[in-house]
């Protein structure tokens, strides 16, 4: 099966437009949802550093007043806690996964460590401020110096994993805008290859017309030449009909010219056959009246296939002028 055909280039142009069409609208449909949830999660990783700064301050004024509160330094615990469970393990409810590589797991790892030992301080602290008296002053002094020196290296440790996590970021981003490039490319190259198959499409169906008017010009007196092109199948097919027409008018065209021109050649052969018998002496009068009548028979049956034939001829010229005329 020939699979050079205009149905099937176009199908595959089609084909190829459809789905580089589709993966460029899900590609962009996923890097939207993506950078959503990328910057929910730089957002959630920075807001860590701001809750670390924010339960120290929050420590270091209860310390320092009478009256206090632990509803904002709970708040903000247990905020901490959520955040960081949230990094690590992922959190549907959010709509965020959990960490997407080893250096980030192992940093979140970092920040964990550091931050048990932190809430333990936190914990230690509230119970000491319960019960505040000249006993355990100095021990809740030193829980706060503790939380301060702590807290900075749990700060940097945070600032480290935000980092990461923006670097993470870039990085896809940059590999998907590559293959966005590629995507584009390839559009590129697409359109180019189909105008590329356009316009062969149309030199083959210019040639074919071209031929065919050709064939309409070509003398009645000449044979019908067949038309020779390298196209595609259904300008092919169309080809091979017309000079399967072709071939058949110029043999039955042959045939009558030569039919014709035998049977002159046979009336000339009889003609001189008569002449020989009217100069001929020696043959009875009889004879040659019987001879001439049967010359002149065969000679009008001749005649009258001459005749035949050439409305023949007549026929098929008449056939290729019309065809010329409606041209």
């Amino acid at each position: 099966m020939n699979q050079n055909t205009i149905g099937r280039k176009i199908r595959i142009i089609g084909i190829l437009f459809i789905f580089l069409m589709t993966i460029i609208i899900a590609t962009t449909t996923y890097l939207s949802s993506k950078n959503k949830k990328d910057a929910l999660v730089i957002n959630i990783a920075g807001k860590e550093r701001m809750l670390t700064q924010r339960i120290s301050k929050n420590i270091f004024y209860l310390y320092h007043n009478k009256d206090y509160s632990f509803s904002e330094l709970d708040s903000a615990t247990l905020e901490f806690i959520y955040n960081l469970n949230s990094l690590k393990d992922g959190n549907n409810l959010i709509g965020i996964f959990k960490a997407p590589t080893d250096k980030i797991a192992e940093q979140i790892s970092k920040v964990e460590i550091l931050w048990n030992s932190f809430y333990n301080n936190i914990n230690r602290f509230k119970e000491l401020l319960l019960i505040r008296n000249q006993s355990n002053e100095k021990e809740l002094k030193n829980i706060v110096n503790t939380v301060y020196e702590t807290n900075n290296k749990l700060l940097e440790e945070v600032d480290r994993l935000v980092s990461m996590y923006t670097i993470y970021t870039e990085s896809k981003t940059e590999y998907i805008k590559y293959m966005q490039y590629f995507f584009a490319f390839t559009i590129i190259f697409l359109i180019i290859y189909s105008i590329i198959q356009l316009k062969a499409m149309e030199e083959n169906a210019r040639k074919f017309l071209e031929y065919s008017k050709k064939l309409v010009e070509t003398s009645g007196t000449q044979p019908l030449e067949p038309i020779r092109i390298e196209a595609e199948e259904e300008i092919i097919e169309a080809t091979d009909t017309i000079n399967c027409f072709i071939n058949k008018v110029n043999s039955a065209v042959e045939y009558s010219t030569s039919a014709s021109k035998k049977l002159e050649e046979i009336t000339a052969e009889f003609d001189e056959i008569l002449d020989e018998l009217n100069n001929n002496t020696n043959i009875s009068s009889q004879q040659l009246n019987k001879s001439e009548d049967m010359v002149i028979e065969s000679q009008e049956e001749l005649i009258n296939s001459s005749k035949k034939l050439q409305d023949l001829k007549k026929q098929l010229d008449s056939l290729i002028n019309n065809c010329k005329t409606q041209a």
